[in-house]
């Protein structure tokens, strides 16, 4: 597809968790807990309040039609702050300094006094109904020509357990805001700058690392469509992916409202029939266990609700996201009919008794109640108005479904979303303050000097310099080990490991640190290292694990063991000559199992070929 043509203007909204010792209004640890560890539980109902400019914002009003009682995890490590029964203490001074030094990092101007504001939020996640955040700073730069907008420090929402269902723990965990211009123009721009702007947040050494530490939102526009909210982007590669599908949403629902009004298509009745005596015989389970089944007649629409706009999606799929906000489990239509036990009779009867032409899609939704199925098909019209209006692209935020599609969750939130928090003071940030705040090495840059000083290849310096384990191999070199063996160990061992099924993350730093002290003591050879962690990560103690290594063998063991296999295979060796050398080391390293160091065994195993065929 060509981007330009289409018009595609997009930013990111980065939301990375800071790795703070306490929450960002309270002294709660930032650790994240097991559900099965929750020691309390309670409810809410969760209401929106009316701004100061006197209204409630939209997408507010959108979250209220579902009547929701939530029910919240407390914990050992959560108090009163998350549970809204108490104050929130002052603003966390540490995470502020982290936001500094980035907003720095991205050469913007900080904000005289941080405010922190309340921003409306009463989905489940926050149990106040609002989220605390702060502006922090203004207008940075990106490599692209654009800019960072703004950074905001904001409180960390509960983490979903399922449904209704939240987790304390999470809940306040400090989280840094950056929203970018919309300066992208292309699905891999986005992505570009994503893992720029994270490999920057990187650098600080201060950002929490793992899944579901750091979410993407993207804002994507066409040049006819809307601008669309994408929550929640976790993994950095599907980026492109998401704005590719969204660009061919957008433009699917234009090409669809214009076939709508080529037809003449027009939205008659806004109210929906009671049809639930035509299914009371009926196979389907769904429409069996319903209360109440209502059918709308949209003229104009067959074949049109069930057409594709993304993979995996159609416009149905659009309506049943908004039917699902009273409370329903989604439509049926008759472009998709007959399927799920209606059969082709119903849908013979259902049309005649609506009276619906060919030309006419007919929508069917059932609830546990006639409020419940009125307000399905109620939504329904409402994005089928949408869909045959001037902007069928409605201006909302959705979610990312795991295959780069999405889903409308609710309305973009407008102004009426925030108001000043009257619990916590505002944070002066002076002149004296901003020029104490120190500008970290950029990764890239602390790559290609690992490059230099340690002889290290640049696509791997780079791979070391972004991973996880950058502070290990720091502490590694200090501490006297090879700056090659620590690479290695991290970046190629584990992963080799973690296909055969290891679970490395059960290795504690610290064995790492004692096995390379073991290799550069000579008590273990650096081939000896996977199997230190394969025992280690069963439950094996370090120095379980080294006592199951074979002995150590000195230099005169290893000749002799080396003379051993060569007079064995004396055929082999006089045919194949130098060539002998790789098959013959998998030999001897299988023989002293770990115990000498390969560049050795290849030493010693050379010069005994060499001398054996030299004398032939």
């Amino acid at each position: 597809m060509d981007y330009k043509k289409a018009g595609l203007v997009a930013g990111i909204e980065i939301h990375q968790q800071l790795d703070t010792k306490e929450k960002l209004f309270c002294h709660c640890p930032t650790t994240l807990r097991e559900i099965a560890e929750h020691n309390g539980e309670f409810s809410r109902y969760l209401r929106a309040t009316v701004s100061e400019m006197g209204e409630i914002d939209r997408a507010a009003k959108e979250e209220m039609k579902s009547d929701r009682k939530f029910l919240y995890y407390a914990y050992d490590t959560t108090c009163l702050v998350e549970n809204d029964e108490e104050p929130p203490a002052p603003m966390n001074d540490e995470a502020l300094s982290v936001c500094l030094t980035i907003g720095k990092m991205f050469s913007m101007t900080p904000v005289p006094q941080v405010h922190t504001m309340r921003k409306l939020v009463i989905d489940g996640s926050n149990t106040s109904g609002f989220q605390r955040t702060a502006l922090v700073a203004l207008n940075g730069k990106l490599p692209n020509g654009g800019e960072i907008e703004t950074i905001c420090l904001e409180e960390e929402a509960c983490q979903r357990v399922k449904d209704e269902v939240f987790s304390l723990d999470r809940l306040g965990i400090p989280l840094i805001e950056i929203t970018t211009s919309p300066c992208m123009h292309t699905p891999e721009d986005v992505q570009k700058m994503a893992e720029y702007i994270g490999m920057v947040l990187r650098s600080t050494g201060k950002v929490k690392r793992g899944i579901g530490t750091i979410r993407q939102d993207v804002n994507i526009s066409i040049a006819a469509g809307a601008r669309v909210e994408i929550k929640g982007v976790q993994e950095l590669d599907l980026i492109a992916e998401v704005v590719r599908r969204e660009v061919q949403r957008q433009t699917n629902l234009l090409a669809i409202r214009d076939e709508l009004k080529g037809r003449g298509a027009k939205i008659g009745a806004t109210t929906g029939t009671d049809v639930t005596e035509l299914f009371k015989e009926t196979k389907s389970a769904v429409l069996k266990k319903a209360k109440k089944i209502h059918a709308i007649v949209l003229p104009g629409f067959a074949g049109l609700v069930g057409r594709e706009i993304q993979p995996e999606r159609r416009l149905g799929s659009e309506m049943s996201d908004y039917a699902k906000k009273c409370g329903v489990g989604g439509i049926f239509h008759t472009d998709e009919l007959p399927a799920y036990g209606v059969t082709a009779d119903e849908v013979a009867m259902l049309r005649s008794h609506l009276t619906a032409g060919e030309k006419d899609c007919v929508i069917i939704a059932s609830g546990a109640s006639e409020k419940q199925a009125a307000c399905a098909i109620a939504q329904v019209v409402t994005r089928a108005q949408i869909a045959l209006s001037d902007k069928p692209v409605p201006e909302e935020t959705r979610k990312m479904l795991e295959s780069g599609s999405t889903a409308y969750m609710r309305p973009l939130p407008g102004a009426a979303r925030m108001y000043p928090e009257t619990d916590v003071l505002p944070v002066i940030v002076d002149e004296k303050r901003w020029n104490t705040v120190t500008v970290p090495e950029l990764l890239t840059v602390r790559a290609e000097r690992y490059a230099k000083e340690h002889e290290i290849e640049l696509p791997y310096a780079l791979q070391l310099a972004g991973s996880d384990k950058l502070p290990l191999f720091e502490r590694a070199v200090k501490e006297g080990i090879r700056a090659k063996l620590a690479a290695f160990t991290i970046l190629s061992t584990t992963t080799e490991l973690r296909r055969d099924g290891v679970d490395v993350a059960k290795i504690p730093d610290q064995v790492y640190l004692n096995s390379w002290h073991a290799v550069e003591a000579g008590k273990a050879a650096r081939e000896a290292i996977p199997d230190l962690f394969r025992n280690i990560a069963a439950g094996s103690t370090f120095a379980e694990s080294l006592a199951k290594l074979a002995p150590a063998v000195s230099r005169e063991e290893l000749e002799a063991i080396v003379r051993k296999i060569i007079a064995e295979r004396s055929d082999f060796v006089a045919q194949k000559g130098k060539g002998a050398l790789g098959p013959l080391m998998g030999v001897v390293m299988a023989e002293v199992r770990g115990s000498v160091d390969g560049k050795l065994v290849s030493e010693v195993l050379r010069k005994e070929i060499e001398r054996v065929t030299a004398s032939k």
